[in-house]
C-alpha cells in the first residue's frame, strides 16, 4: 500500500468517528483554506525546505542541517488533541 493510500484510509477511519457537525466544520474550514490560495505558497513535493531549528518537548534544540547530515528528514506536524 502506498503512503497516499494509507493516509486516505486513515482519514476515512478518522472521519467515521467524528460527529457529523464537527466533520462539516472541518470540511468548511478546509475549503476556506483552499480558496484562500495558501496552498500556492506551500512547498510542493520535491521542494527543498528552508533550514530551521526547533525544540523538542524537553527543550533540546535540533537543527535541520544536522539531522539532514545523518540522512533523509521527514517532517510531521501534529496539532495536538485539542
Amino acid at each position: 500500500m502506498t503512503l497516499n493510500n494509507t493516509l486516505l484510509e486513515m482519514k476515512r477511519k478518522s472521519l467515521s468517528r467524528i460527529p457529523p457537525e464537527a466533520a462539516a466544520i472541518m470540511a468548511h474550514t478546509t475549503k476556506q483554506l483552499e480558496l484562500s490560495g495558501i496552498a500556492d505558497k506551500a512547498l510542493a513535493k520535491g521542494d527543498k525546505a528552508p533550514s530551521f531549528e526547533l525544540q523538542d518537548w524537553q527543550g533540546n534544540s535540533h537543527k535541520s542541517s544536522r539531522l539532514l547530515a545523518q540522512g533523509p528528514l521527514i517532517l510531521h506536524f501534529y496539532r495536538g488533541s485539542w
